[in-house]
């Protein structure tokens, strides 16, 4: 990296990977394209790295290892698998079981493998409820390993891991000497550090996900990451707390200090109510939250904000 070079030099290369069902771009602003290819390369190899050892459809990852323990067995994990599932219980805690990682039985329930809305009895979806809730599993962090109980849940990192592996991608680039950029995974999480060459920060759009052509919000990140939740056609988000599926909430925008951060909130905004996020938002600083309800009766739908607005 040359220190001295111009400003007015500086170009962004793109670079693209599919991984953890959606698409990741890395862009980096360099003049040199094959430096910043090597950067790009290496954040992919780390991204299909903890894909092999986050997802649940992976037979020998380390979620699928805790999704088939016997009754009262445990498993030692990997530091990735396990940071994230310390991390979701933090966020689990914190937003009093709107964001939960366990509720794959809950979500076998509702959606189909057509990703069509099923319709369970309301036993089946209180025995799902009932199998879901961090507070069944026990980590060890002496041992790097997760005990359960009598009641076995199912994870899935799928609200978590993308914003996760952003944060690990952005960590890399920084390793690497890159200086400027941002790194983003489909619509769902973002986290950018340095200038954009044309402006301050790294210009970020918030489209309505019924009409991808309208924003409905600017954004900059500048040492910030963004996380967005929402329902598109096909898809349902699940309430914990209730064991149903979110129905008047459209979609929700987190930004804060890491992309983990972000993804996590901004599926627990979907169920949260208006209050609770007021609430939360006050009392942290670094956050700021957007989320779009349905308009009542037909009419139009509704954005509310919270917290320092769009100045990421």
């Amino acid at each position: 990296m040359n220190e001295g070079r111009r400003e007015a030099d500086r170009v962004v290369h793109r670079f693209e990977h599919r991984a953890m069902a959606t698409m990741f771009e890395v862009m980096i602003a360099d003049e040199d394209r094959k430096f910043a290819e090597g950067a790009a390369l290496a954040t992919f190899q780390e991204i299909d790295r903890l894909e092999q050892e986050l997802s649940r459809f992976l037979p020998n990852s380390d979620i699928t290892r805790i999704n088939n323990l016997p009754a009262n067995g445990s498993v030692r994990i990997g530091l990735d698998a396990f940071h994230c599932l310390q991390l979701s219980t933090q966020y689990w805690r914190e937003t009093k079981g709107a964001f939960d990682v366990t509720l794959g039985l809950l979500v076998d329930c509702w959606v189909g493998k057509d990703k069509s809305l099923l319709h369970s009895s309301p036993s089946e979806v209180m025995q799902a409820r009932d199998r879901s809730g961090m507070n069944l599993l026990e980590l060890d962090e002496s041992t790097l390993s997760v005990r359960v109980h009598d009641v076995i849940p199912r994870i899935d990192l799928g609200a978590i891991g993308k914003g996760y592996a952003v944060d690990r991608a952005v960590d890399l680039l920084k390793e690497w000497g890159v200086t400027s950029a941002l790194v983003h995974a489909g619509a769902s999480s973002a986290c950018a550090f340095g200038d954009h060459p044309k402006c301050i920060g790294w210009p970020v759009t918030l489209s309505n996900l019924q009409n991808p052509s309208e924003v409905l919000e600017k954004v900059s990140l500048k040492a910030k990451a963004l996380g967005g939740s929402g329902i598109r056609k096909g898809q349902h988000i699940i309430d914990p707390r209730s064991g149903h599926p979110v129905k008047t909430r459209r979609a929700a925008w987190v930004s804060s200090e890491s992309a983990t951060k972000s993804d996590a909130l901004s599926t627990a905004c979907m169920v949260l109510t208006v209050e609770e996020i007021e609430t939360y938002v006050a009392s942290q600083p670094d956050v700021w939250a957007m989320i779009i309800e349905e308009g009542r009766r037909g009419g139009s739908d509704i954005a509310l904000r919270f917290g320092a607005g769009s100045s990421a």
